[in-house]
C-alpha cells in the first residue's frame, strides 16, 4: 500500500518544500525528513517538482539525506529573514550560487518545458536544483511574497502574492484556529 501523503507541498518550489519538511505537532517540532525520506523524493517526483532524469534515486535515498538536511537549514535561515522583512545578505546569495557552479546545470525539453538537468545524477543534482530554485524565487521578487503562517507554533512558510492570506494552509492551521474560535465562543455562553 502507498505512504500517504505527510508532506505539507505549499508550492511548486523544491526549496520551499524542503524547507517545509519540518512541521510542529502538539508544540513539538517533527522532522518529516527522517524516516520518510524516500517518501519525500517520491512525492517531489509525483507532483513533478523532480524529474527521473535529473538525478539517480537511490543513490539520493542512499546517501543524500545528511546533505539536504544541511541545505533545508541553511534555505530555512534566509528564507526566514526574508519573511521577516530583512533581504538576504549577498553571503546568503553568493551560497546559492556556489552550490550551483558544484553541480552544474544543461538543460532539456521534456515534455515542452525546458527542465534544468544537473551534469551529475549525485545527490548534489538535487542540491543544485534546490539552490537555483531558492535563486530563481529570489530573483523573479517571488521571495518577497514569502509569509509565515500566522499560527505561533507553525513553522511553515508559503508564498502569498495577494497579501491576505494568514495560515500555510486552511486544512492545516486555519482550520484549527477556525475550530478553536467556536470552542471558545460556546464554552463562553
Amino acid at each position: 500500500m502507498a505512504e500517504r501523503n505527510i508532506f505539507p507541498l505549499l508550492s511548486n518550489h523544491l526549496s520551499l518544500n524542503l524547507v517545509n519538511t519540518e512541521v510542529v505537532k502538539n508544540k513539538t517540532r517533527h522532522d518529516l525528513l527522517h524516516g520518510h525520506f524516500a517518501h519525500w523524493i517520491e512525492t517531489m517526483h509525483q507532483s513533478q517538482i523532480l524529474m527521473e532524469e535529473q538525478y539517480d534515486k537511490e543513490q539520493v535515498i542512499t546517501d543524500g539525506l545528511d546533505t539536504l538536511l544541511d541545505l533545508r537549514a541553511f534555505l530555512r535561515d534566509g528564507f526566514e529573514s526574508i519573511a521577516d522583512g530583512h533581504p538576504p545578505g549577498e553571503q546568503w546569495l553568493s551560497q546559492l550560487e556556489s552550490i550551483i557552479e558544484k553541480t552544474p546545470l544543461t538543460f532539456k525539453r521534456i515534455t515542452d518545458k525546458l527542465v534544468p538537468i544537473p551534469v551529475t545524477t549525485s545527490v548534489d543534482a538535487i542540491v543544485s536544483l534546490a539552490a537555483l530554485d531558492a535563486l530563481q524565487l529570489y530573483t523573479t521578487g517571488d521571495l518577497q511574497t514569502l509569509h509565515r503562517c500566522v499560527n505561533p507554533d507553525c513553522v511553515l512558510l508559503f508564498m502569498d502574492k495577494s497579501g491576505r492570506r494568514k495560515w500555510c494552509s486552511m486544512k492545516i492551521c486555519g482550520n484549527r484556529s477556525k475550530v478553536s474560535r467556536h470552542q471558545h465562543r460556546h464554552s463562553h455562553q
